[in-house]
């Protein structure tokens, strides 16, 4: 009822899985990944514990072969079950069962797997192995959404479409994990999973700038903090919350007029903003001079 795959890209050592299904939140069950070990994709009648299992099995230094062996052996219902893992050193173990409703099936290429149950021709993994291949040098998120995307119109999921999921994770090991998990992105339950999946992954690539500009800011490089902005909000241009921020950044530097009218774009949607606006001087985010604050909330 599912498909998706597992890769890891050999240049910055990123690891990925992506999935898309008729069932909803398939990333909460399918898709799993760890900084400097693999990730896995259990599918089929979900047998959810080969996620986390085998991550523990490649932390603990077994292969992909090796891990996803052990787990297949100790399961009574491995019949059903269809599961993809890639280790840290990209080597790649696939189980697809000899129950799985047809079409089912999976397809190895370079450090990545395809594999997918319930499709609508057997094809499917074929044509995900080959868009993978055609995207080389994209990031792994983009070419994990190039991929799914290559499934749907090969004919996808037999029953249509309904959630989607993309996890990438860094490839190191190390004490702070959570600074190497590169994207989350899920949609839980959409008629058109795929296309807000990629409207998310923009809007993350935008917010990737936001943070940027929030440590310029921190650091005083106010003119840095205003380009950073910028380009998150050429990202984004009809996010709000963008606009209002890259407002204040182009004011700091300076450019008050320019500024004004995102921040004034901000308080037409919503007046809390203009609230927000006035209680940042206390909380040292906006100088505190009244004829800036006024130039601001000018018509």
């Amino acid at each position: 009822m599912t498909y998706s795959l597992v890769a890891r890209d050999p240049e910055t050592g990123d690891l990925g899985v992506a999935v898309q299904s008729h069932f909803f939140s398939v990333g909460s069950v399918v898709s799993w990944a760890e900084p400097g070990v693999g990730a896995v994709a259990t599918q089929s009648f979900v047998e959810v514990s080969y996620g986390p299992r085998g991550l523990e099995l490649m932390r603990n230094g077994r292969s992909a072969a090796g891990a996803l062996g052990e787990l297949v052996d100790r399961d009574a219902g491995e019949a059903a079950r269809q599961v993809a893992m890639i280790d840290s050193a990209g080597r790649v173990a696939v189980h697809t069962g000899r129950s799985c409703i047809a079409e089912a099936g999976h397809q190895v290429g370079v450090q990545m797997s395809a594999q997918a149950n319930m499709m609508r021709r057997d094809t499917v993994p074929r044509a995900m192995v080959e868009a993978y291949a055609a995207t080389e040098g994209e990031r792994l998120a983009w070419r994990l959404l190039a991929t799914l995307d290559a499934a749907e119109a090969e004919g996808g999921d037999v029953r249509g479409r309904q959630s989607a999921a993309l996890l990438v994770v860094g490839g190191r090991r190390g004490d702070t994990p959570w600074k190497e998990r590169r994207v989350e992105l899920r949609v839980e339950d959409h008629p058109e999973p795929l296309r807000e999946l990629r409207r998310l992954l923009r809007l993350r690539a935008a917010y990737d700038l936001v943070e940027a500009a929030e440590r310029a800011t921190m650091d005083g490089d106010l003119s840095a903090a205003a380009h950073h902005y910028q380009l998150a909000y050429d990202e984004a241009p009809d996010n709000i919350e963008i606009a209002f921020w890259l407002g204040l950044a182009l004011a700091g530097a300076g450019r008050v007029d320019e500024g004004r009218a995102h921040v004034r774009r901000a308080i037409a949607v919503n007046d809390g903003w203009a609230e927000l606006l006035q209680r940042l001087p206390q909380a040292g985010l906006l100088p505190d001079e009244p004829e800036l604050m006024q130039a601001l909330l000018a018509d």
